[in-house]
């Protein structure tokens, strides 16, 4: 009877000590998240000043038909008066960089400074947590901004009025060549505030793709290239590489084929944005595994705390055909490639209706 009692002892003693242990391990994995998650939080915030977009657009807001005049208490530094309504920069907003890279190739930094590769898709993703939504602005290739020029050597040139699509070539084809495209896309947008950069090489797009188990999409043209086609309003499945032909190929003898690109990109991502949005929300640690499977064909300063952070909050959010935007302008061709001249008006325009919010 004695031995009955020890051996019961025994296992309510090993029943209490394994639930004491999973009771540790729940709070310390519980602290150590919320850890990341703080971390992620404070290095996102901490690392975009918006200072010189605000008082950019403050003035130009008379050339524009507003205001930045005081205009009562409600009145803050910065604040713009547009179309009748009172606008006021949305310092909680996130915006990130995104890049699709013209190689096939893992990552490779380069030697010479103007071989570090095109950015064929360019992308900026935008999270509002006021009103919890994801916008995503698409920029022309094309688009004419002020790009820093440098010699094989890595010497300075100086600034020219060039293709948006060339900045990331004047770099190493990793960190220095994305820090010089986040440059370019901020001065285009009066000094925009860019909070991290995600460049990845066209090569691991049916990475991407497939990770979510494909992209049903309508094509919107007739394409035959390399034994991929389709004919325009044909509804396809993309899987591996036939997502790399409709993201990436064009037939560059037609004019405006870069435009036309831009639209295909734009309703992927559309489709793409919903479908890692419900696989978040059946397993959050989604983003860190696609981020570990593209790490050898992307370059990004976004860590994994931040990517913590940035998957817990983005599965709470919407996205929509509405937040979906691209530069206003015009296409015309140079003397040698196309070029693409946004209209400021409108560019003003969508920078008041994303990044700044209506003050009551």
């Amino acid at each position: 009877m004695r031995e009955k009692v020890k051996k019961e002892k025994r296992v309510r003693n090993i029943l209490v000590k394994g639930a004491l242990g999973l009771v540790v391990f729940i709070f310390t994995g519980t602290v150590l998240f919320l850890a990341l998650q703080i971390s992620g939080k404070n290095r996102l915030y901490g690392s975009a000043d918006s200072g010189e977009m605000i008082a950019a657009l403050s003035v130009m807001a008379e050339e524009m038909g507003g205001t930045a005049e005081e205009e009562g208490e409600a009145w803050q530094q910065g604040d713009i008066r547009y179309n009748g309504i009172h606008y006021r920069y949305n310092e909680d907003i996130l915006t990130f960089l995104f890049l699709g890279i013209d190689k096939m190739d893992e990552v490779k930094e380069v030697k010479s400074t103007s071989d570090g590769g095109q950015s064929d898709a360019v992308f900026l993703l935008v999270l509002n947590p006021h009103s919890r939504e994801i916008s995503v602005i698409g920029i022309p290739r094309d688009t004419m901004t002020e790009v820093e020029m440098y010699d094989v050597n890595g010497a300075y040139w100086g600034t020219e009025k060039a293709q948006l699509a060339i900045q990331h070539g004047y770099g190493d084809g990793a960190q220095l060549s994305c820090e010089r495209s986040v440059k370019a896309v901020s001065r285009l947008f009066y000094g925009l505030p860019i909070h991290g950069y995600c460049a990845i090489n066209m090569g691991a797009i049916p990475l991407i793709n497939d990770a979510v188990g494909g992209i049903e999409v309508t094509a919107l043209e007739r394409m035959d290239f390399k034994g991929f086609r389709v004919r325009e309003g044909e509804k396809i499945l993309l899987m591996g590489m036939d997502a790399y032909y409709y993201l990436h190929n064009r037939d560059i003898t037609s004019f405006n084929s870069a435009g036309r690109r831009l639209e295909r990109q734009k309703q992927y991502l559309k489709a793409y944005a919903s479908a890692a949005i419900d696989r978040v929300k059946e397993d959050i640690t989604f983003p860190v595994t696609l981020y570990n499977t593209l790490s050898r064909y992307m370059v990004t300063d976004i860590t994994v705390d931040e990517i913590s952070y940035l998957a817990m909050q983005a599965s709470g959010y919407g996205f929509s055909e509405e937040n979906l935007h691209s530069l206003r302008g015009a296409t015309v061709q140079g003397e040698v490639y196309e070029e693409f001249y946004p209209d400021e008006q409108a560019l003003y325009e969508l920078i008041l209706e994303v990044f700044y919010e209506e003050v009551e």
